[in-house]
């Protein structure tokens, strides 16, 4: 859920008296003459910026008044750059100086005249190049926040793929691959291979920049750093973004505009091409040679929690690309990993920052929630018509209904008192299913003496509340009112969260995992909100479905004023879909400028990154707020969804014993250690749909792999056909969960017939993939290989592959085709493999006539998802999916195997408990085919109790086999299906915990 979109979830709106945003961030009171005067500032400062607007460097997004940009020269092309010298080689790479090659510039602050250089050969595959100033006055993220692999303690230097180079004077680098030296550098800072500047207007998503220079630039408020790119290479990462383009970021060749990808984590639903929720500086690029015909990954890492610009662009004329990053603080603290193949620089990345938490099983079920379940019986009911409708619901979750006063770590003791709510959590548990509640970021400020809120009050006690610069404590608003914010800097916070966690589930709300929202951190002031604010009597909040903000808008087609509010497909026999232009296109991008902001904070840094709200302390906490230990807003920001997750991780893996399932919406690089992520306030809107299956793509990359969408939609209405498109599509994603917003219509699958068949299918092909799904998870969470892949990540060579992403690859062998347009009973996917893969359907088992290198069409009548399965596969599967996953486990195995041409599969499935965290036994079933023989091995010490049942192998031979044999033994249980060469082999009762062999000829 948001506060801020005006059509959006949970928007925040008040009189305009109320809740005095327009404050300062000091505790104090302006006079009026005062006032007077700092108006005439601001105006005077805005004569100033319209004078300097007519500078290149001055766009809509950097303009700033007098006062602040004089001491600066805004332009970054009178920078001296840096010599290098007293260079020290060691065994494991090398340290420099580098000192200020001429006078300072001082573009964007001051500069800093000696830095260091420290070059790191980390293994055969990493490198760490880090430019820092030898004081150590800049920010930099402290270990104990996202600590890192341990330096090496070998010599790389001579063996690693990548290579530094450098000149001295002036200084720049490059990274060659010690495999292929004479190809173009992956990355490279030197003038001579950048284009020559100024370049007074390049096309960078909505907006224009100039390029004045290509220095290094490192100021205390400013650091930039560019590389030349091939000209048109794909690119992928850096986010959290919802792209138009696409998984392919757009870097301004083919038609495309270029990209700001800002890091600075923000509360808004959804926008496109703007910074969200989370902050991953991190891209793969994916090069292909065309004189070869082979393609090579690698990875570029930013090591920083610094607010920034990451460029990508191609200026006009230009040979090559561009990435450039402006940062507005910290260092340059780059990982360089050399792949070659996408998902091994996945793993490297994994490797590095730490690898994703183990999910407990029940996780991979369908999860149900909306903002609006006002009470424990509706919620319940929910429960039982899901039961009616035999539709599988595995966890029930409560959205901010559940609290008293809307206050975090209560329940509403009307609506949903915590006696009977423990008693409804237990009938959960008898039924095998689970139950999870949200916690908001913000915890509701006690404001007078009869106000009794014990989560308030203990954390004063204990001293954990973020302050202002004068030591109070920093006030922000959100749904309870007037709000204070945790400082996860505070050695108190960790003992503090578990406590309030924990008293809450004694109280009755015995959560099995955590929802953590509004984490980025949002508030509804732009300032403390505190000064000269009544705290009595917080600000009035219109919700979604009250009068004067009524949830009307449905996805493009749907016309309710011709069909009315039912969101049905057909009415009266008639399709309700009709073409409506205006309703097509894509949402409005903000697009607001910081300079067009009034009461702009004249603190920020002289660059203002292109942050969508424009000043960066807009719908968040203000930049000069304080942390323990010294650390101020401006420089953790982006860490704080990070903080709370890993806090929260820690207290619920105390207090329930067993893998901590979270989902949270802002994250930072090794979030995926400690929580998932599902994609924020999206719309009920086909395109976000597409969007979907980017962003399940992006947090791959970001090693956050449990991560889905709201299916059918959070903000506004859903109708019949896009949420049965959109319920299939998610039971192929790793987190699947109906949520929608407050005054919306519903959209429980159950709702319509035809979303209830649907979804009935879809679960159980995801139930019966289980086995699979969790495979995959327990080796992303062993060596972060990704789960959800882009085809060109098992394809590498076809460049047909690079930009496709309305498809896309769970493991190396599911391939998913789904619908993602309205009133089509087709739809056109594309097969990998050129035709030398064998792709075979998931419901008939029949070879697919795919068209080579293009489109093939495929049938798609509504209720129905393209699943295809990719030759030379063993995939262990559960035979009998049931109502949840406890009981589909508790029935027995089948295995379906899909030869290749010559005859050949392999797979593997990891078996535990579910719930234990690691170290847990577990064992590893193996599973290949050669030469008509199946091998099963088992390794491990888990038991597994479940028996095979039966072996499925397609692609036999055009004649059935003669014999059958088990365990060296003939069997009589088997049957050949001659037109899809498919051999059934039944009634095994294999144990699974000693060798087996199947063989036929």
């Amino acid at each position: 859920m948001s506060g801020v979109h005006p059509t959006a979830s949970k928007t925040r709106r008040q009189s305009p008296q109320a809740g005095r945003t327009d404050q300062p961030p000091r505790e104090s009171n302006l006079t009026s003459v005062a006032t007077m005067v700092v108006a005439i500032c601001v105006a005077i400062a805005a004569l100033a910026a319209a004078v300097l607007a007519e500078h290149p460097l001055f766009n809509e997004h950097n303009k700033r008044s007098l006062d602040e940009s004089a001491e600066f020269s805004l332009n970054v092309s009178s920078c001296p750059g840096y010599t290098l010298s007293s260079l020290e080689e060691s065994a494991v790479g090398l340290t420099a100086h580098l000192a200020l090659a001429g006078p300072s510039c001082d573009a964007f602050g001051h500069d800093i005249a000696d830095l260091t250089l420290q070059v790191t050969y980390e293994s055969d595959k990493r490198l760490h190049v880090n430019i820092f100033d030898t004081a150590n006055l800049q920010f930099t993220i402290p270990p104990f926040v996202v600590p890192l692999s341990s330096p090496p303690t070998e010599d790389f230097t001579k063996t690693s793929d990548l290579v530094f180079n450098y000149d001295s004077n002036p200084f720049a680098f490059w990274i060659t691959r010690r495999s292929d030296p004479d190809a173009m550098p992956l990355f490279d800072t030197r003038a001579s291979s950048l284009p020559s500047t100024p370049i007074s207007s390049v096309s960078a998503g909505a907006s224009t920049v100039s390029l004045d220079g290509f220095p290094l630039v490192f100021e205390d408020q400013y650091l930039q750093l560019t590389s030349a790119l091939p000209f048109g290479t794909n690119i992928y990462g850096l986010g959290e973004v919802v792209a138009t383009s696409g998984f392919r970021r757009d870097i301004g060749t083919g038609g495309g505009v270029g990209t700001i990808q800002t890091m600075w984590a923000r509360d808004d639903a959804d926008p496109l091409n703007q910074n969200i929720y989370g902050s991953h500086p991190i891209y793969v690029e994916h090069r292909y040679n065309e004189t070869t015909q082979k393609a090579q990954s690698h990875g570029v890492f930013l090591f920083s929690a610094s607010g920034s610009d990451i460029l990508l662009v191609t200026p006009p004329s230009s040979p090559v690309s561009l990435v450039q990053y402006r940062l507005i603080g910290g260092t340059l603290d780059f990982y360089f990993f050399s792949g070659p193949s996408s998902h091994e620089v996945i793993e490297q990345y994994g490797e590095l920052i730490g690898l994703p938490t183990w999910q407990p099983v029940f996780g991979f079920g369908f999860h149900l929630c909306r903002w609006g379940y006002e009470n424990l019986t509706v919620t319940r009911d929910q429960v039982i018509r899901m039961r009616e409708a035999n539709i599988p619901l595995e966890v029930m979750w409560n959205d901010i209904d559940l609290y008293h006063a809307v206050r975090d770590f209560t329940s509403d003791p009307v609506s949903f008192p915590g006696n009977e709510m423990r008693e409804f959590i237990k009938e959960l548990a008898e039924n095998h299913q689970h139950y999870i509640p949200i916690v908001d970021a913000a915890v509701a400020k006690q404001v007078n003496a009869t106000d009794i809120y014990d989560p308030y009050t203990r954390g004063v006690e204990l001293d954990v509340w973020m302050k202002n610069p004068d030591g109070s404590e920093y006030v922000g608003e959100v749904w309870p009112g007037y709000t204070v914010f945790p400082d996860w800097f505070s050695n108190s916070t960790q003992g503090y969260w578990e406590e309030a966690l924990r008293n809450w589930s004694h109280g009755g709300i015995e959560f099995s995992g955590i929802w953590l929202d509004m984490n980025e951190v949002s508030s509804f002031c732009d300032y403390s909100c505190g000064t000269g604010a009544d705290l009595s009597t917080p600000p009035p909040i219109l919700l979604p479905g009250e009068p004067g903000d009524l949830v009307t808008a449905y996805p493009e087609g749907y016309n309710a004023t011709v069909w009315g509010p039912s969101g049905n497909m057909t009415i009266n026999g008639t399709l309700t879909y009709g073409v409506d232009s205006s309703a097509v296109s894509a949402l409005d991008k903000r697009g607001i400028g910081a300079g067009d902001q009034p009461g702009v904070n004249l603190n920020y840094p002289p660059y203002a990154i292109h942050n969508g709200f424009g000043p960066l302390n807009v719908h968040t906490i203000a930049t000069n707020a304080t942390h323990a230990g010294g650390y101020v807003e401006l420089d953790v920001h982006n860490m704080w969804g990070l903080m709370e997750e890993k806090a929260t991780h820690m207290a619920v893996q105390e207090i329930l014993g067993t893998r901590p399932f979270l989902i949270s919406r802002s994250t930072f690089p090794s979030s995926g250690r400690w929580s998932g992520h599902w994609l924020g306030d999206n719309y009920s809107k086909w395109n976000y749909m597409h969007y979907n299956i980017q962003g399940a793509l992006q947090f791959q990359v970001f090693q956050i792999p449990m991560v889905g969408a709201d299916t059918c939609g959070f903000t506004g209405n859903t109708d019949e056909e896009l949420c049965n498109r959109w319920m299939q599509l998610s039971a192929f994603m790793p987190f699947y969960r109906n949520h929608n917003q407050l005054g919306a219509i519903p959209q429980e699958p159950y709702r319509w017939d035809s979303v209830a068949s649907a979804s009935r299918t879809a679960i159980a092909i995801r139930y019966s993939l289980l086995p699979y799904w969790y495979t995959l998870f327990a080796n992303v969470s062993s060596h972060g290989t990704p789960v959800i892949r882009a085809l060109f990540y098992e394809f590498p060579n076809e460049p047909e592959l690079f930009s496709i992403d309305s498809q896309y690859l769970i493991g190396r062998d599911i391939l998913v085709t789904p619908v993602l347009t309205p009133n089509v009973s087709s739809v056109e996917g594309i097969f990998p493999g050129r035709g030398q893969t064998i792709w075979r359907d998931w419901y008939t088992h029949e070879v697919v006539n795919a068209s080579v290198g293009g489109n093939t069409t495929l049938d798609a009548p509504i209720g129905h998802i393209n699943v295809h399965i990719r030759d030379g596969s063993a995939i262990l599967l559960h035979a009998q999916p049931a109502y949840t996953i406890a009981e589909t486990q508790a029935g027995p195995y089948n295995l379906l195997i899909s030869l290749s041409a010559d005859g050949y599969a392999f797979g593997t499935a990891y078996i535990d408990d579910g719930k234990t965290i690691p170290p847990t036994p577990n064992t590893t079933l193996t599973f290949e085919v050669s030469d008509g023989v199946l091998h099963i091995s088992n390794n491990g010490s888990y038991d597994v109790a479940q028996k095979l049942d039966s072996v499925t192998i397609l692609g036999t031979a055009d004649v059935g086999p003669s014999m059958v044999m088990v365990q060296g033994e003939q069997s009589a249980h088997w049957e050949f299906n001659e037109g899809k060469e498919e051999l059934i082999i039944s009634n095994l009762d294999l144990d699974l915990n000693t060798a087996a062999f199947i063989s036929w000829a």
